[in-house]
């Protein structure tokens, strides 16, 4: 039996309204809530409904099935919203309709809430990160999506990031239209994602691969900062404790590296290096300068790293212990001098990718940074 609910938030959006209810298309009709508006949670991505005796926020019907209902609990009941019955108006008749209510108390309500806002900052976002969530669905409960959410929204922030990078290969390279997918998977879907693909891929030469599996561990995108002083010609380096290195079996773990982090859904990559730069190390930025962005590992892992040499002022004693408490970091930064670290690239004791990328970046680029630095000095 068919039941009608009304949607006051994202779900107007009718691709997004139409992942969620696993459907290629959603029939909606125009409706208001009266004595309710719809505002922002202050902060996040998405609206909550908020009592308003002199308003009515504005809305659309959808009339659902029970699977369908089945999946709207899924996706929103993981964030404590319950579908409520209630009347709507439409066409100045009083209608009855389920409307998805949250929670008292759980987010400070904002400003009020715009569809075309949401559908310009967070549509494309928010509609890659229903496609992983939903794609849960009925397997696992829906409280361990919405805990999962965070990563599952930094992950659909790299989708768009990647859509957004220009398509950009070298003559006589394959087309990707002509690439075959047969099943796609995922077997470990946790902190991280590891997805299999069972592929065709078209040759250099002609015609198509045989069938193969192929495994990628998906994840974030990611921005990594090598702080760098131009008038004491020094940076800082951190130094933590990796689990990939330990689970090869190296006997030194304990990894120097640049700052990085994650980029979270709605951030760039230069927020993201300046509130990792503050949060690893304790430092506030000057100017960025941007280096070559790069997959450190395309073979099987989607990671993308956006990279910078950052200017900052590096006295002693700055580097110190450093990290979020709530994720457990543990990170020391320490400085050297410039040719101090060339020599330690060179004898091997920098086994970081991003972090030799960086360092011989700036060295190539150093004497240029020196002398803008003298020039503003004077």
């Amino acid at each position: 039996m068919n039941e009608t609910f009304f949607f006051y938030g994202s779900l107007r959006d009718p691709e997004l309204l139409a992942i969620v209810l696993g459907r290629s298309s959603a029939a909606l009709i125009d409706a208001r809530l009266p004595g309710y508006r719809a505002v922002w949670a202050d902060g996040e991505a998405f609206p909550l409904i908020v009592e308003d005796p002199s308003s009515s926020a504005p809305g659309v019907l959808c009339d659902v099935s029970d699977e369908e209902r089945r999946r709207l609990a899924f996706y929103e009941g993981g964030f404590d919203y319950a579908p409520t019955p209630t009347q709507v108006l439409r066409d100045g008749a009083n209608i009855d309709a389920l409307v998805f209510f949250p929670a008292p108390g759980l987010w400070t309500p904002g400003s009020p809430f715009s569809l075309a806002d949401w559908q310009t900052r967070w549509g494309a976002m928010s509609r890659h990160a229903a496609r992983e969530a939903m794609s849960a669905y009925p397997h696992a409960p829906a409280a361990t999506i919405a805990a999962r959410f965070p990563q599952i929204r930094a992950r659909a922030q790299a989708r768009v990031n990647a859509e957004g990078t220009p398509a950009t290969s070298p003559d006589g390279t394959p087309p990707l239209s002509e690439l075959q997918i047969a099943d796609r998977r995922a077997p470990y879907d946790g902190f991280f994602r590891v997805e299999e693909l069972d592929l065709r891929f078209p040759r250099f030469a002609a015609g198509v691969s045989p069938l193969v599996t192929r495994a990628v561990f998906i994840m974030a995108d990611a921005v990594t900062v090598l702080p760098y002083d131009p008038i004491r010609d020094r940076v800082l380096l951190i130094q933590q404790f990796r689990v990939g290195p330990y689970a090869r079996g190296d006997r030194a773990p304990w990894m120097l590296e640049p700052i990085a982090g994650r980029i979270d859904a709605g951030e760039t990559p230069e927020a993201t290096a300046r509130r990792e730069a503050a949060e690893e190390a304790g430092l506030t930025l000057g100017t960025l300068h941007k280096i070559p962005e790069s997959y450190p590992s395309p073979g099987a892992v989607s990671e993308y790293l956006y990279s910078f040499v950052a200017e900052a002022d590096l006295p002693d004693g700055i580097a110190g212990i450093s990290g979020l408490a709530s994720e457990a970091e543990d990170i020391r930064g320490t400085l050297h001098a410039f040719d101090a670290v060339l020599e330690m690239a060179d004898s091997g004791q920098l086994r970081a990718t991003p972090l030799l990328m960086s360092v011989y970046w700036l060295a190539r680029h150093r004497d240029r940074l020196r002398a803008a630095a003298r020039r503003g000095a004077d």
